[in-house]
């Protein structure tokens, strides 16, 4: 059995280390929205019934449109977490795997488990035959690495030539539309793009993702997932708040960013990457500032294969981001 991936999120277990109860902590350690979208209104049926088929499909019409998707209907998955699960069972594991690295942990932790032998690469030109699957982060998770569309599809027509089968996670792509390959799925049939709703419209509980790819592949992953996968509450909300305007939640979120980015700097700390919902942080001591900002009731992320990374998102205000700037100057960074 693989050993499980230390993710962001987990407020529970730190204060139960370092004291405080968790609803006093505040969590930078996820890559999630701080200001959610406002909750549209929902009829109460909704979350009387079963998800009624033509709920479904209006998500998926929204999602579509939103992802710019074409004629491609996006299907509703319960969090893009649940379908890395699946994704063994989308490729051969008699052929090796490719993952473009470092990037998120699930994906080798889940392929290894499943049996497959990896390879983690860095460019196109280190794909080969012998890679049934190749799985790229992209915006990435947690340097913010972006390939451009044009990349991506080389990715894909390399992968083609050999039937292999090309996962790009595009979970934080909402703030760059334009580095989007959701529109390219419907000419590219072994292209599957994997995206979150929850961090951008910051609703990460609602536990919902989309799957953009080609009918055979939404097949598998139907079938795998069984029925009423996703909840109806989280369906009917997705497709309201898709087919919004969005432009102030961009807004709110680049406002953050760079507020998160001031207090950084005036910290004097070196800010190696990101997106727009988390900075990545290099500094020599990096677990040691982790400790020290947990001993402040401030949770962010740290890497067991990089201890020189933090990663921290967003505040979701100027408060936040002064008890970020004097933990930092008490921690004497």
């Amino acid at each position: 059995m693989t050993a499980p991936i230390i993710h962001g999120g987990a407020i529970t277990e730190a204060a139960a280390r370092f004291g405080g109860a968790p609803a006093d902590w505040l969590d930078l350690s996820t890559g999630i929205n701080p200001c959610p979208a406002a909750l549209p209104e929902i009829e109460a049926r909704v979350w009387q019934r079963l998800p009624d088929r033509h709920i479904e499909d209006a998500a998926r019409a929204a999602a579509s449109r939103y992802y710019l998707a074409g004629g491609v209907l996006p299907l509703p998955v319960p969090g893009t977490q649940a379908v890395i699960q699946l994704l063994p069972q989308l490729a051969d594991v008699g052929k090796r795997a490719a993952i473009f690295a470092p990037t998120y942990g699930e994906y080798a932790r889940v392929l290894t488990a499943a049996g497959f032998a990896l390879d983690f690469i860095e460019s196109v030109e280190d794909l080969a035959n012998r890679h049934g699957l190749a799985v790229v982060v992209n915006p990435n998770n947690p340097t913010g690495r972006l390939f451009p569309p044009q990349a991506i599809l080389a990715m894909a027509k390399a992968m083609k030539a050999h039937d292999g089968l090309l996962v790009v996670d595009e979970a934080f792509g909402d703030l760059q539309p334009e580095a989007s390959v959701a529109p390219h799925v419907g000419a590219h049939d072994n292209l599957v793009v994997f995206r979150s709703f929850g961090k951008f419209f910051g609703l990460a509980g609602l536990r919902l993702g989309f799957v953009v790819a080609a009918e055979p592949v939404l097949e598998v992953l139907r079938e795998r997932l069984g029925p009423w996968a996703v909840s109806g509450p989280a369906l009917a909300v997705s497709a309201k708040l898709m087919e919004s305007d969005t432009s102030q939640i961009k807004g709110r979120i680049l406002e953050r960013r760079a507020a998160l980015d001031s207090v950084l700097r005036k910290a004097g700390l070196q800010v190696a990457g990101g997106t727009g919902l988390f900075a990545l942080v290099v500094h020599e001591r990096a677990n040691d500032l982790h400790a020290a900002l947990c001993e402040a009731h401030i949770l962010t992320r740290k890497f067991d294969y990089n201890p020189r990374w933090l990663r921290i998102g967003l505040s979701a205000d100027v408060n936040g981001d002064r008890r970020l700037a004097e933990a930092l100057n008490r921690a004497g960074v």
